[in-house]
């Protein structure tokens, strides 16, 4: 049996589940996969931890209902893309990297390689030393000059 999920802002921002029985209800959307699948697999948990309604797919919601989900989401995620590695300060750790992302051109420091981690083929999530998650979606698909410089981290 499937439904149409209804999704909404409350007098306060928040997000809310409509039921099919329309009963409302604060939630928080919780990616399944964020990186191998961010449009796939989301589930709507309330204040209590419990799953209240599945998303399969974003694509599957009404153009209202998908805007505020993917609002809500914006708002608590924050990982800029790495397009492009412009320099390194040093190929030993820690270093200085100058990279321009999906957000704009910003610096990160590396403190150590295992602060790379390779995830779903071919992509690689980088921690800097201030604790934000920076992602590379295709390490192959970056230029010539990025690769060169990732390589020697890997």
């Amino acid at each position: 049996m499937t439904h149409t999920i209804t999704l909404e802002r409350n007098s306060f921002g928040q997000l809310v589940f409509v039921a099919p029985d329309g009963t409302r209800q604060q939630v928080n959307p919780v990616r399944s996969f964020p990186i191998a699948a961010p449009t796939e697999g989301i589930g709507l948990v309330n204040a209590e931890g419990e799953e209240v309604a599945w998303i399969t797919r974003i694509a599957d919601l009404s153009p209202a209902s998908r805007e505020v989900l993917e609002a809500d989401l914006s708002t608590r995620e924050f990982m800029p893309v790495i397009e492009r590695i412009r320099s390194v300060s040093s190929f030993a750790t820690p270093s200085t990297w100058e990279v321009d992302t999906d957000r704009g051109p910003t610096s990160l420091v590396l403190k150590g390689e295992e602060d790379i981690r390779r995830l779903v083929r071919p992509a690689l999530l980088i921690a800097d030393s201030r604790g934000i998650n920076f992602l590379i979606r295709d390490r192959y698909a970056l230029d010539a000059h990025s690769k060169k410089m990732l390589d020697r981290f890997l």
